[in-house]
C-alpha cells in the first residue's frame, strides 16, 4: 500500500507541476502532507518534515548565499574587464567572436542563473554578431551549451536539488566529475570553434577588415578600480578552491566569501542593504523550493514510500538493467530535459531511481550523478519546461524550434562525452 501512496504523490507532483496548477513551493508541501496523513502518518509528520528541512538546511544556506557572492561580484562590474579584454582578442574574426561567447557565457554563470547569463550575455554581443552579419542562432546555441555545461557546478539547480533529494553533501557528488566536467566545457570550445569555422565561410571572412566590436551591455556597473578587481578575483579561486578541496562546507565558505567581499566592495550600510535587496528575490525563490523539498523527501523517505516503490519495480527490471541504471541515466539525461521540469525530475523520479539501483547493488550516488550530467544542465537552455529557454530566445531573436534544431544534438554530445568520461575515471560504475 506504502508503494500506491508514493505513486500517487509523485503523479500528482507530475501533474500539478507539469501542468502548471499550483507552483511547485506548494505541490512539493501540499502533497505528501496530504498523502503522508491519509497513508496513516500523520502522527509522525512533524518529525518527518523536521528531519527533511535539518537536512536540506546546508544546501539551502549555500545556494542563498552563492547567489550573493556572485550578485555583488556582477553588480560590482568584476567580469566586465574580462568582458571587454574578451571582445578586444575577439577583434572581428568570427571565429575568435564565436569562442569569446562561449567564455563569457561560462564566465557569467558562475551564479548559477540561467536568466542573468541570457540578460548579459546576449545584449552584449547581439550587436557584435549584426555588425559581423553573423547567425544569432549561433549566438543563442553557444551561450545555451556554455550556461548548460556550467550549471552542472556544485551551486547550480540541479546539483543542488540532487543533492538535496538523495540527502548528501554537494562536493560528495560533485567532485568525482570535475574532470568530466572539465572536458565537457572543452568540448563547448571545440564546438565554438566549428560553429567560429562555419560562420567565416557563411560571412566569406578576410582578415584584412579593421572594424572591432566593443561591448555594449546595458547593464549599468559599478566602475572598478584595479586592487578591487584583483582583490574579487582572487575571492572568487579561493572561495572554489576551498569548496573542491573540500577546505570547508560550501555554505560556510559561500557565507564568508559574500560577507568579506560585500563589506569590501560596498562600505556603507546602504549600498549594503540596496545590493542585497537587489538579489534576495531571486536568492529566496530557490531556496524555498529547496527547503519545500526538504518537507516532499523527508516524508517520502521517513514513511517508506521511496522505498516500497523500490522494492516493487525491482520485479520489473531484469538485474543487467538493474546495474546499468547510472549509465542508463547518464544517457537519457539531456532528453529528460524536454519531458520532466528540474523540480519533478530530481525531487521525484531521482530517489526512485537511486534506490532502485541499489537493490541491484548499483550506487544511488553514481545515478545522481549521471543525472546532473544533462537534465536540466546541458538540456536546460533548450528545454520549454523553463523560462530561461523563453528568455534566451527572446533576447536573441530566434525561434525556439529552430533553437532545438541547432543546438539539442551538440548538447547531447556533450552529456555523452561526459558521461563517457565518467565511466573512464570510474565516477559512473558499469
Amino acid at each position: 500500500m506504502l508503494a500506491i501512496w508514493g505513486l500517487i504523490t509523485i503523479v500528482l507532483l507530475f501533474l500539478l507541476v507539469l501542468g502548471k496548477k499550483v507552483s511547485p513551493v506548494i505541490a512539493l508541501i501540499l502533497i505528501p502532507v496530504a498523502t503522508g496523513i491519509l497513508a496513516g502518518f500523520w502522527k509522525e509528520l512533524p518529525s518527518l518534515i523536521g528531519e527533511g528541512l535539518i537536512s536540506i538546511a546546508p544546501t539551502g544556506l549555500m545556494f542563498i548565499f552563492a547567489i550573493l557572492f556572485f550578485g555583488i561580484l556582477l553588480d560590482a562590474g568584476t567580469f566586465d574587464p574580462i568582458i571587454d579584454k574578451l571582445l578586444s582578442f575577439a577583434g572581428n574574426d568570427p571565429l575568435k567572436i564565436v569562442i569569446a561567447t562561449a567564455i563569457l557565457a561560462m564566465l557569467i554563470h558562475l551564479d548559477g542563473s540561467g536568466a542573468v547569463t541570457f540578460l548579459i550575455t546576449i545584449p552584449a554581443l547581439s550587436p557584435v554578431y549584426d555588425k559581423m552579419n553573423m547567425s544569432r542562432l549561433t549566438l543563442a546555441s553557444i551561450v545555451a551549451l556554455a550556461a548548460g555545461t556550467m550549471n552542472i557546478l556544485p551551486w547550480g539547480g540541479p546539483t543542488l536539488r540532487a543533492a538535496t533529494a538523495l540527502n548528501i553533501s554537494v562536493t560528495e557528488l560533485f567532485n568525482p566529475i570535475l574532470v568530466p566536467v572539465l572536458v565537457g566545457l572543452a568540448t563547448v570550445l571545440a564546438i565554438a570553434y566549428k560553429f567560429g569555422m562555419q560562420e567565416r565561410k557563411n560571412i566569406n571572412f578576410s582578415p584584412d577588415s579593421h572594424s572591432t566590436p566593443t561591448h555594449q551591455n546595458e547593464v549599468e556597473r559599478k566602475s572598478l578600480n584595479p586592487i578591487l578587481f584583483w582583490f574579487n578575483i582572487l575571492t572568487v579561486i579561493i572561495a572554489i578552491g576551498s569548496i573542491i578541496m573540500s577546505f570547508a562546507p560550501p555554505h560556510i565558505v559561500f557565507m564568508i566569501a559574500f560577507a568579506i567581499t560585500l563589506l569590501v566592495n560596498y562600505p556603507k550600510v546602504s549600498q549594503q542593504r540596496e545590493r542585497i535587496d537587489s538579489h534576495a528575490k531571486e536568492a529566496m525563490l530557490m531556496a524555498s523550493i529547496l527547503f519545500a523539498a526538504g518537507c516532499f523527501t523527508g516524508i517520502l523517505k521517513g514513511t517508506g514510500m521511496i522505498e516500497a516503490m523500490a522494492s516493487e519495480i525491482v520485479h520489473l527490471i531484469p538485474s543487467q538493467v538493474g546495474r546499468e541504471i547510472p549509465l542508463i541515466t547518464g544517457i537519457f539525461a539531456m532528453p529528460a530535459s524536454l519531458l520532466f521540469d528540474p523540480d519533478s525530475f530530481y525531487f521525484g523520479i531521482l530517489p526512485l531511481l537511486s534506490t532502485t539501483a541499489e537493490h541491484f547493488q548499483a550506487s544511488g550516488l553514481e545515478v545522481g550523478r549521471a543525472a546532473i550530467l544533462g537534465q536540466m544542465t546541458t538540456g536546460f537552455a533548450v528545454s520549454p519546461l523553463t523560462g530561461s529557454t523563453f528568455l534566451l530566445i527572446g533576447l536573441a531573436g530566434v525561434e525556439l524550434g529552430e533553437h532545438q534544431k541547432k543546438t539539442i544534438p551538440w548538447a547531447f554530445l556533450i552529456t555523452l562525452i561526459m558521461v563517457f568520461v565518467s565511466v573512464l575515471i570510474g565516477a559512473i560504475s558499469i
